[in-house]
């Protein structure tokens, strides 16, 4: 489709597309959620962690394939890879992350209903995939209101389509359906459409040059081979960055299913999703400040850079302090309210809680790390994070229960608040001189 058939309206504001991207996670996650507190109501503790574990097995797989190429879309401030580029690798990514998933539940031995489960939710996921890259373009446009309409679209849609897969046949397996066929819905009769509709506003930059330019942007994938190999080779830091961090959520669960049995992998993941409230902030402020921390770090604006990224690590700061006060105040009244009795554990509710303030402050200062194209850095991080998650799971699990899976959450993103947090202090508060060799750049620019 041609880039030079119309023109759409100019991006949003900063206020607005947080306001937006708000909105939509809110909506989006309060769906999620909603999924769990369906399976809860209408099943127990062991559909809730058959589904826990397929979103375990696969989140993972596919975070990994996702090479996070949206972020690396939404900071390319040089234009310097057509969207061609980014849906072919996508493309090749996500299949390839299918038949990993699909090795590991052969290699897994898991029973045919949990295997089907499995393989379910990694479909769902390879669609949403693919929908993350129509988002990644839609964000650099900065319309994230297109981004947002999608999610308020796919979360009902969702919720609907698994509460009524369990609630007809009292099946998890299809209630994952459910999730195949709304999320493929989204993406073909919305998401695709979105990226039109920003292709066709795509006038080539002055100034830039992309790599095609004796071609037009087109709302398909390219396949030039060395340019796909370039742009693998640019994000699979960040692929690996993604593994990780799923990982950090996702290995408790692994440890917790293999020592203490499906029904504590439900409770368990049932309370550690409150993260998720602060976590609608975080994604949402920092995915609508990207481009323009990104913007600065290209115009060597230094001092707007930091005075953002100050305002950002502040809100993290806040968001932990509510979640701790919320747990110690409330908690045991909030999961009986919400889930059950059963769920109802208030120390390990405020462990949790204690564990994801932390991961809100992190996550601000990776995002600052990101937009700045600091890459290869965060590999080494998270490296050094899921040592620290594995050794203190084995150690505090087979012990403490629960209570040991928690606060190996916290050992980890404490670590990971540390690391981020002195890894900022010295690539993004110091001199320009001192900055050589620590980032990542492409081959059409000098290595810093």
């Amino acid at each position: 489709m041609s880039s030079s058939v119309r023109s759409v309206p100019s991006g949003l504001s900063l206020q607005a597309n947080f306001s937006w991207t708000f909105a939509g996670n809110v909506v989006y996650a309060g769906c999620q959620w909603g999924m769990l507190v369906a399976l809860a109501k209408l099943g127990s503790p062991e559909m809730v962690g058959q589904f826990a574990l397929g979103l375990a097995m696969t989140a993972p797989v596919m975070a990994f394939a996702s090479l996070r190429m949206r972020l690396v879309q939404a900071t390319d401030a040089r234009r310097e890879y057509a969207f061609g580029d980014y849906l072919g690798l996508r493309l090749i990514t996500t299949t390839l992350g299918l038949a990993v998933i699909a090795g590991i539940v052969v290699a897994a031995g898991y029973d045919c209903e949990t295997a089907l489960i499995i393989l379910a939710v990694g479909i769902a996921k390879a669609f949403e995939s693919i929908s993350d890259v129509f988002y990644g373009l839609v964000q650099s446009h900065d319309r994230m209101d297109r981004v947002a309409k999608s999610m308020i679209l796919k979360g009902p849609l969702s919720l609907v389509a698994l509460s009524a897969g369990v609630y007809l046949t009292r099946s998890v397996l299809w209630g994952a359906v459910g999730l195949v066929v709304s999320w493929a819905l989204v993406l073909i009769l919305y998401d695709i459409r979105s990226g039109a509709l920003m292709l066709k506003s795509t006038a080539q930059p002055s100034g830039t040059t992309y790599r095609q330019s004796s071609k037009e942007e087109v709302l398909r994938p390219r396949w030039e081979m060395g340019t796909l190999t370039e742009l693998a080779w640019l994000t699979l830091p960040l692929g690996i960055v993604m593994m990780l961090s799923s990982l950090h959520s996702n290995i408790p669960r692994y440890f917790v299913e293999r020592n203490l049995g499906v029904s504590e992998l439900g409770i368990f993941a049932a309370l550690a999703y409150f993260d998720r409230v602060g976590n609608l902030v975080v994604k949402a402020l920092a995915e609508s400040a990207s481009p323009q921390l990104a913007r600065h770090d290209a115009a060597r604006d230094h001092a707007a850079f930091r005075t953002l990224l100050s305002k950002l690590v502040g809100t993290g700061v806040l968001l932990g302090l509510a979640g701790v006060l919320a747990g110690l105040i409330g908690g045991r009244k909030i999961l009986t309210l919400i889930y059950q009795p059963e769920y109802a554990q208030q120390r390990l509710f405020v462990r949790l809680m204690i564990a994801a303030g932390l991961s809100y402050v992190a996550s601000f200062l990776i995002y600052g790390l990101s937009a700045a194209k600091y890459f290869r850095v965060q590999v080494v991080l998270y490296a050094a994070v899921t040592a620290t998650l594995v050794l203190a799971c084995a150690l505090l699990i087979p012990s403490d229960g629960l209570h040991g899976a928690a606060t190996a959450l916290i050992l980890a993103r404490g670590v990971q608040l540390t690391g981020s947090l002195i890894i900022a202090i010295r690539v993004l508060l110091a001199p320009d001189s001192a900055k050589r060799g620590t980032r990542l750049r492409t081959a059409q620019h000098d290595e810093y």
